[in-house]
C-alpha cells in the first residue's frame, strides 16, 4: 500500500471512536467461534478411529455430544461476532459521514469550487457505504479467514506435515494471482467511482430543472444523457468485475486438485500403513476445505478492500481539505461600523497564476451609505461583493471592513455583521418563522413580522394559510421567485447587520414593491451600509453613489446624476431602459452615447 493510502486509513481508523469495543468484540468471538468449528473436524477423526473402528460407542456418544456443544457455542460466538460488526460498521460510518460535513461547513468557496456538488454527495453516501462494508468485511471475513487459515493449517500439520505441503504450495500459487489481479481491478474501480459522480451531477442537474426539461420537452434528450452516464458505470464495473471474477474458477480448481492430491497420497499412506488413519484422512480433506475456503473469503475480502479502497482515497481529499479561510489567532471579534476600503484588489479564482476577473479595485465606502453597483454580465460585480465578507480572499491588495483587514476578523464574527442576499435565492424546508430565524435564532414572531414588513413581505405572509407558520417547501417551491427574494431580505435584515448586500436580489420583484423596498431601509436602517448590485437603474437611482464595473475593473464611481453627465456606460444602460418613448433623453444624446462606444451596450 502506498504511504497515502496507509495515512487515509489511519485518518478514516480513527472515526471508529465510541465504537472501538464492538470493534475489538467482533474479531475476538469470530476468534472463538473459528477455533471451536476447525476442532471439529479432529474430533470426527476421534469418533471415526477410536469409535466406529474399534466398536467403542460410549466414545461415539461422548465425542459426539462434546461436538454438538462446540457447534452450538460457536453459533452462539457468530451471532455475537455479526452483532458486534454490524454495530460498529454502523456506527463508523455515522461518525464519517458527520466528519467529513462538519468539514465541508468549514470549507471556503474556493475549497467547495475543487470538488463538484455532485462529487461531495457521491462521497457522502456511495463512497461511505463502500468504506462501510469494507469495514465489515475487515472485522468479519477478513479475521475469519486468517485465523480459519491458520488454526486449520496447524491443526493439518499435526495430523500429517508431508500432505500439508500441498496447502503452501496451493496457498502461494493464489496469493501470486492475488496480487496480479488486484492492481488490474483497482484502475477501474476508480474510473467507476469518478463516473458515479457525473451520475449524480446529472439526477441533480434534472431534478433542479425538471420544469424547464419538460417545457422544452427534452425528456428524451435527458434519458439519452442519463443512459450514456450509467454506462459508463455498467463498462467500468463489468471490466472491474471480469478481472475479479477469474477469482473464483482458479480458486475452485485449486481446491479440487488439493482433495484430489492429498485423497491419492494420503490412500496410499494408509494402505502401506505409514502413520495416517482412515479418520485422519478424513480430517485432512475437512481442512483441505476450511484452509482453500478461507482463501477464497480473503478473496472476497480483497475484492470489496480493493473497491473501497478507491472510495477511501476520494474520502480522504475531503477530509485533508485544508479551508483557504481560517480565522487568525487573536482574532478581532467586533466591526466597529459599515465602512469598506478596497487598496488596489487583485482577485483569481486560481490564485496568482490564474486569470484576474478583478483588477485593481480601489474603493473607499462610508458607513451608512447606500452604494450601487452597475456593469455588464460578467463583469465581477458579484465576485466584488464576496470578498467583502470573506467568501473568497483578495488575491493581491486587501479588503477593511470598519478599518480593519478583513483577514484579520474572526470569520463568524465579521460574517455576522455582513449580511448578504445572494441572486439564487434559498429557502429551506421548514415554517417561515424558521426561515426568518436563520438570521437570527431567538428573534421573536413580531421582530420577524418587523423585517417582513421592511421587506414587504408582511402582507402575503399573513395572507397564508398559516400565516408565518406556513411550511416552506424545500427550495421554496411554494412561494414565488418574487416572495422568496422578499423573504430572503426579511431574513438579512433580521440580523440587524452593519453592512447588507442585495446581489439582484429584487429582480423578481415589481418596480413598485421594489422602491417601497429601498425607501424602508433608507427610513429605518440608515446607520447600515447598503451595497445593491441591480441591473435596473431604478433600482439604484436613489443611492448615494454608483459603481460602474466593465471586465473587472471599476470604471466610475460617483453619484446617478454626475454619472448621466460623465459615464458612458451608465448613460447607455439609462437610455436603454428608458425606452424609446423616454423624454428623459434627446436624439442627439442618444446619438452621441453610440458614436462615443460604438453602440448601445445592454
Amino acid at each position: 500500500m502506498k504511504k497515502s493510502t496507509l495515512g487515509t486509513v489511519a485518518q478514516l481508523g480513527g472515526e471508529i471512536r465510541q465504537y472501538r469495543k464492538n470493534a475489538l468484540l467482533s474479531p475476538m468471538f469470530t476468534t472463538l467461534c473459528v477455533i471451536l468449528e476447525i476442532y471439529i473436524p479432529y474430533l470426527t477423526a476421534s469418533i471415526i478411529d477410536d469409535g466406529i473402528m474399534t466398536g467403542n460407542m460410549a466414545h461415539v456418544a461422548k465425542t459426539g455430544l462434546m461436538m454438538l456443544v462446540m457447534a452450538v457455542l460457536a453459533a452462539y460466538f457468530g451471532v455475537q461476532a455479526g452483532t458486534h460488526s454490524s454495530r460498529a460498521s454502523t456506527g463508523f460510518a455515522c461518525n464519517l459521514r458527520e466528519t467529513m460535513f462538519a468539514k465541508i461547513q468549514n470549507y471556503s468557496f474556493s475549497n467547495i469550487d475543487k470538488f463538484s456538488t455532485a462529487g461531495l454527495v457521491t462521497r457522502l453516501t456511495t463512497d461511505v457505504n463502500s468504506v462501510q462494508m469494507s469495514f465489515q468485511m475487515i472485522m468479519m471475513l477478513c479475521t475469519r479467514a486468517p485465523m480459519t487459515l491458520i488454526v486449520a493449517l496447524v491443526m493439518a500439520m499435526s495430523i500429517s506435515a508431508r500432505l500439508s505441503l500441498i496447502f503452501l504450495a496451493v496457498m502461494l500459487v493464489l496469493v501470486i494471482l492475488l496480487f496480479i489481479l488486484v492492481p488490474m481491478a483497482m484502475k477501474y474501480f476508480k474510473q467507476m467511482f469518478r463516473k458515479y459522480d457525473v451520475i449524480n451531477a446529472v439526477i441533480k442537474e434534472n431534478i433542479g430543472a425538471i420544469r424547464v426539461v419538460k417545457s422544452f420537452v427534452r425528456e428524451e434528450h435527458e434519458n439519452d444523457k442519463f443512459e450514456h452516464a450509467a454506462n459508463d458505470v455498467f463498462d467500468n464495473s463489468v471490466m472491474a468485475e471480469k478481472i475479479m471474477s477469474l477469482n473464483n474458477p482458479i480458486m475452485m480448481t485449486c481446491v479440487r486438485t488439493c482433495t484430489l492430491l492429498i485423497s491419492w497420497f494420503g490412500a496410499q499412506m494408509i494402505v502401506r500403513g505409514t502413520g495416517l488413519t482412515t479418520g485422519e484422512l478424513t480430517s485432512l480433506l475437512s481442512y483441505v476445505m476450511s484452509v482453500l475456503f478461507s482463501l477464497m473469503m480473503l478473496s472476497m475480502g480483497f475484492v470489496m478492500i480493493t473497491q473501497s479502497a478507491a472510495a477511501a482515497e476520494r474520502i480522504g481529499e475531503v477530509l485533508n481539505e485544508e479551508p483557504d479561510i481560517a480565522s487568525p489567532q487573536d482574532a478581532v471579534s467586533s466591526v466597529k461600523d459599515g465602512s469598506i476600503d478596497f487598496d488596489a484588489v487583485a482577485f483569481s479564482y486560481h490564485g496568482k497564476d490564474g486569470k484576474r476577473v478583478l483588477q485593481d479595485v480601489t474603493l473607499h465606502i462610508a458607513s451608512g451609505e447606500t452604494i450601487g453597483i452597475l456593469g455588464g454580465t460578467g463583469s465581477a460585480k458579484s465576485t466584488l461583493v464576496s470578498l467583502i465578507s470573506r467568501l473568497y480572499d483578495a488575491t493581491e491588495g486587501c479588503v477593511k471592513v470598519g478599518g480593519v483587514d478583513v483577514r484579520r476578523y474572526d470569520v463568524e464574527a465579521l460574517r455576522s455583521e455582513v449580511a448578504v442576499v445572494l441572486q439564487k435565492n434559498v429557502l429551506f424546508s421548514g415554517t417561515v418563522l424558521e426561515n426568518l430565524r436563520w438570521g437570527k435564532p431567538n428573534a421573536t414572531e413580531e421582530q420577524c413580522r418587523e423585517a417582513c414588513r421592511l421587506a414587504c413581505a408582511d402582507d402575503f405572509v399573513s395572507a397564508m394559510p398559516e400565516g408565518y407558520n406556513t411550511r416552506i417547501e424545500r427550495g421554496g417551491t411554494n412561494v414565488s421567485g418574487g416572495q422568496k427574494q422578499r423573504l430572503c431580505i426579511a431574513r438579512a435584515l433580521l440580523c440587524s447587520p452593519k453592512i447588507l448586500i442585495l446581489d439582484d436580489s429584487t429582480s423578481a420583484v415589481d418596480t413598485a414593491t421594489d422602491a417601497k423596498i429601498r425607501a424602508a431601509m433608507r427610513e429605518y436602517i440608515p446607520a447600515t451600509t447598503k451595497i445593491i448590485i441591480a441591473q435596473r437603474i431604478a433600482s439604484i437611482e436613489d443611492a448615494d453613489r454608483v459603481i460602474v464595473m466593465d471586465e473587472g475593473r471599476v470604471v466610475a464611481f460617483d453619484t446617478p446624476a454626475r454619472l448621466m453627465e460623465t459615464c458612458p456606460i451608465y448613460q447607455e444602460v439609462a437610455i436603454s431602459q428608458a425606452g424609446s418613448g423616454s423624454g428623459d433623453f434627446d436624439e442627439d444624446a442618444k446619438k452621441d452615447v453610440h458614436d462615443e462606444k460604438g453602440g448601445a451596450r445592454v
